[in-house]
């Protein structure tokens, strides 16, 4: 699933590590996120939309396989 983690995270001037210890999770699962390696539970997805005010659909690109 692709997401815009790493333009909004650009965009708000906040590090890897700053975002990871607000979430409680690990710089290296931000990474993977962004990297598009690892798909968030749908908690962490929350907290991310949250965090930057926006919506989960906002944040997450949902591409149906076809």
């Amino acid at each position: 699933m692709k997401n815009r983690l790493e333009e909004l995270r650009g965009q708000h001037g906040i590090k890897q590590e700053e975002l990871a210890k607000v979430l409680g999770v690990s710089r290296q699962t931000i990474s993977s996120l962004e990297n598009g390696r690892y798909n968030p539970s749908i908690q962490l997805a929350f907290k991310l939309a949250r965090y930057f005010g926006i919506t989960v659909e906002e944040l997450f690109i949902y591409e149906e396989d076809e």
